[in-house]
């Protein structure tokens, strides 16, 4: 999981338990429902409007009160069914586009316009909220029952609360289901051939040696090193039910250092995630202070692109196939171990998901939500920019940028026309500048729309 660009990942010395996990269900079934899950990056969440996703494909809404507070309601009005997303947020308030009823962070119902003055608001008009807290500038919601929920349990990464550490925070919709990204990260041999010239290089393609330590409801917890080189450094790789993979290594390339790559998925719903990407470290830190956070974007979307048409299409012949993973993958112990680790866990803790692909079993979606079913477009605007703020900012003034210097080229050609030879050049040498930097920002603007293609 290193790159040219980024500090390499270093081995970090395993810990008993270093992030919280949830507490076992007496009957060994996973309840996705009593779990946390990130929403988006505090820095990507709109400050002025709605903010819409979903899980399993029910769709929610987050929005911020006068106060700056969040909350995290059902995304349908219960007027009419229109989705609260497509609204305003007006006095702190979340308003419903259609009539206008208004609901606060707890899902309460404030205001009617069409009730009489003397009116009393229905107690049905309220909406169903669900807890939110903010952490390691992350926002999270808990699925179940506010008063059931632990904050304990959130996930977070003891050394990014370390001020010798930064990281950079990257934001992706995938077009597959959460389980196919998962298996896809937690499989580090397909690094060197599938990133080759980006994340990796097809000349480090080798065996692994891999350990599965632990195996619970609360995860997997598991390590693994090349064989190309005896007795070289393990890289720990955990999943943490229900959406966290996690690489920590430390002391390479010198004693002392540390970094790391978080994984956050979030199951929108069927054939969509999303995913927050976390990488961080405790040297070479200037280098990201020197780049803007959308430049970094770049490079890192094409790892991410590199992936999505694999994993897409990886899930696309299961589906065609209509058999279980076991009759179809020919797995090898010396790459495939975590991968298929995590399907079995599926297999034995994942019976009561919305729906799954484990190794032997799998649950199927009902179609009660069909209309929210909506497949994610490959492109990089509709993946990445149009939900991170940083590249967001930097295409709208990139486009900005274009238009200018096309008005000026313009006016400068029609300025060199009317004026004395000398002005003349000049005004010709305006235009042309003014086109080359139009091409430029083209060219720039490309960047955020466009996904990496292999050649």
């Amino acid at each position: 999981m290193t790159s040219t660009q980024e500090p390499p990942l270093v081995e970090e010395k395993r810990s008993p338990q270093t992030i919280p996990v949830a507490i076992p269900d007496p009957a060994q079934t996973f309840n996705w429902r009593n779990c946390w899950y990130p929403v988006t990056f505090v820095q990507d969440m709109p400050k002025d409007r709605p903010y819409s996703f979903s899980l399993y494909d029910e769709p929610l809404v987050l929005f911020r009160n006068q106060n700056g507070e969040f909350g995290c309601v059902v995304d349908r009005c219960p007027h009419r069914a229109a989705k609260l997303s497509d609204g305003q947020i007006f006095d702190g308030k979340l308003e419903c586009l259609y009539h206008g009823w208004q609901f606060g962070i707890d899902g309460e119902c404030l205001h009617i316009p069409q009730l009489p003055s003397n009116g009393t608001i229905p107690k049905n008009a309220c909406i169903k909220s669900f807890k939110v807290i903010e952490r390691q500038g992350m926002i999270w919601m808990w699925a179940g029952e506010a008063e059931e929920a632990d904050e304990k349990l959130i996930p977070t990464i003891p050394n990014l609360d370390k001020p010798e550490f930064v990281g950079l925070d990257l934001i992706y919709d995938r077009p597959y289901d959460q389980t196919y990204f998962i298996e896809n990260v937690i499989d580090p041999a397909h690094v060197p051939i599938s990133h080759h010239g980006s994340d990796g290089n097809r000349q480090n393609a080798q065996p692994l040696e891999m350990e599965i330590l632990e195996t619970s409801i609360a995860g997997i917890r598991g390590r693994y090193r090349g064989m190309k080189k005896p007795h070289g450094n393990w890289i720990n790789l955990d999943f943490i039910a229900p959406n966290l993979v996690l690489y920590q290594v430390s002391d390479l390339p010198k004693p002392g250092f540390s970094s790391g790559l978080a994984l956050y998925s979030v199951p929108l719903g069927k054939g969509r995630c999303r995913v927050l990407s976390r990488f961080y470290w405790n040297f070479s830190r200037w280098k990201i202070k020197l780049q803007p956070r959308w430049f970094s974007h770049w490079y890192r979307s094409r790892v991410i692109e590199e992936d999505i048409y694999i994993s897409r299409g990886v899930q696309a012949q299961v589906e065609h196939l209509g058999q279980n993973l076991k009759e179809i993958y020919l797995p090898l112990k010396t790459s495939d171990m975590l991968a298929i680790e995590y399907r079995k866990w599926l297999d034995k803790y994942g019976s009561s998901l919305p729906f799954y692909q484990g190794y032997e079993t799998l649950r199927l979606p009902d179609n009660k939500g069909g209309c929210n079913h909506q497949p994610i477009p490959l492109d990089r605007f509709s993946g990445h920019t149009e939900i991170c703020i940083s590249c967001n900012r930097a295409y709208q003034t990139t486009i900005q940028l274009k238009q200018v210097a096309i008005g000026v080229a313009i006016a400068m050609a029609a300025l060199a026309i009317v004026t004395d030879e000398f002005s003349s050049k000049m005004s010709v040498l305006a235009s042309l500048s003014a086109v080359g930097i139009a091409f430029i920002a083209e060219k720039v603007k490309t960047k955020f729309e466009r996904s990496y293609t292999r050649h």
